[in-house]
C-alpha cells in the first residue's frame, strides 16, 4: 500500500528581469531564491548526518566553487518566520538569491528581521 501523500499549489511561472517567480492566487515566489533555501537546508542535512564531511565536499560532489556552498548554507540560520513569510510568497522583490550571496547576513535574528523590514515596500 502506497502512503504517499500529494498536494497540489495552484502556480504560474513568470519571469521578472532574469528573475523566475511563480505566482499564486495573491503573492509571487521568487523561485530561485526558494530552490537556494531548499538547497541549502538539504546541504546542512547531508553535513548534520554525516553523509558529507563538509562543505568542500559537497562542493566537489555538486561540481561547484566551495563559496556557493557556504554561501548559500547562510540561509539555514534565517528566522523561521522570514523563512515561513517567503513560502508564502512574501518576499521582498529586491531581496534575491544574489543579494544573500553578496552580503552578510546577522545571526542574531532579530537583526536579520530589521534588515528585511529595510526592504519594506518592496514586497
Amino acid at each position: 500500500m502506497d502512503d504517499a501523500l500529494e498536494s497540489f499549489v495552484p502556480l504560474a511561472f513568470r519571469r521578472r528581469g532574469v528573475q523566475r517567480l511563480a505566482v499564486g492566487d495573491r503573492h509571487a515566489h521568487d523561485v530561485t531564491l526558494i530552490e537556494g533555501l531548499a538547497r541549502a537546508y538539504y546541504w546542512q542535512h547531508l553535513l548534520n548526518s554525516g553523509a558529507m564531511s563538509s562543505g568542500s565536499a559537497i562542493a566537489r560532489a555538486e561540481k561547484l566553487h566551495h563559496s556557493v556552498i557556504n554561501e548559500l548554507l547562510r540561509l539555514t540560520l534565517l528566522a523561521p518566520d522570514i523563512i515561513e513569510q517567503w513560502m508564502a510568497g512574501r518576499q521582498p522583490r529586491r531581496l534575491t538569491l544574489m543579494w544573500f550571496q553578496r552580503n552578510r547576513l546577522p545571526v542574531d535574528w532579530q537583526a536579520q528581521r530589521e534588515l528585511l523590514a529595510s526592504f519594506e515596500g518592496d514586497a
